[in-house]
């Protein structure tokens, strides 16, 4: 398994310890092999996320260009957004 030094501030070194310690991990390297296992997962459903809002923003925008689309006035957006979570919140429910 290959091996890596690392540097950690005081307050890094201070937690590693007490982590190690309480029992929870062996060793140091347990502990920081599962902080990277939790920024692996934190990317992986970041990508997700970001993947989901490109294709929503592709459908708007083609949604746009086929002309298929609500105007709203400024006056009247926060009442036509409540009545999008309403039905949203119906759909949702009868499912």
């Amino acid at each position: 398994m290959p091996t890596r030094n690392v540097v950690l501030s005081d307050s890094q070194h201070a937690l590693v310890e007490r982590l190690v310690q309480s029992g929870r991990y062996q060793n140091a390297s347990e502990v920081l092999r599962e902080g990277l296992r939790i920024i692996e997962q934190r990317d992986q459903r970041e990508a997700v996320k970001l993947q989901v809002l490109k294709e929503a923003a592709a459908k708007g925008w083609a949604d746009i260009g086929a002309g298929q689309y609500d105007d709203v006035a400024d006056d009247q957006l926060d009442d036509y957004i409540g009545q999008l979570g309403l039905a949203a919140t119906r759909d949702q429910t009868a499912n």
